[in-house]
């Protein structure tokens, strides 16, 4: 099982960014996968989920509105699109499958900051 975290960086408060999650040595298209985040010294934190065919997301609070989840089934991949980001949103992203829960990626740096 391989999951790998792309696309984080330095962004200003307000703007964009759009993270991919590459999974790879399981069924990706029959797995719900999910998006976790954490801040240095915080727990980890669940921030959203998709359903294996997609037609399904959920969000935590503090992202609903902002952050919207998608997958695609072809590419083995998972995206997380965060918009109107705030320096609250600064914190190293994860994704996971539901049904491995022991299995990480190294994540993702994402700083929101001016």
């Amino acid at each position: 099982v391989q999951l790998v975290e792309s696309g984080g960086g330095l962004v200003q408060p307000g703007g964009s960014l759009r993270l991919s999650c590459a999974a790879s040595g399981f069924t990706f298209s029959s797995n719900t996968m999910r998006w976790y985040r954490q801040a240095p010294g915080q727990e980890r934190e669940w921030v959203a989920t998709i359903t294996s065919t997609g037609g399904i997301t959920y969000y935590a609070d503090s992202v609903q509105g902002r952050f919207t989840i998608s997958r695609d089934n072809a590419k083995n991949t998972t995206y997380l699109q965060m918009n109107s980001l705030n320096p609250e949103d600064t914190a190293v992203y994860y994704c996971n499958a539901f049904r491995l829960p022991h299995y990480w990626g190294q994540g993702t740096q994402v700083t929101v900051s001016s």
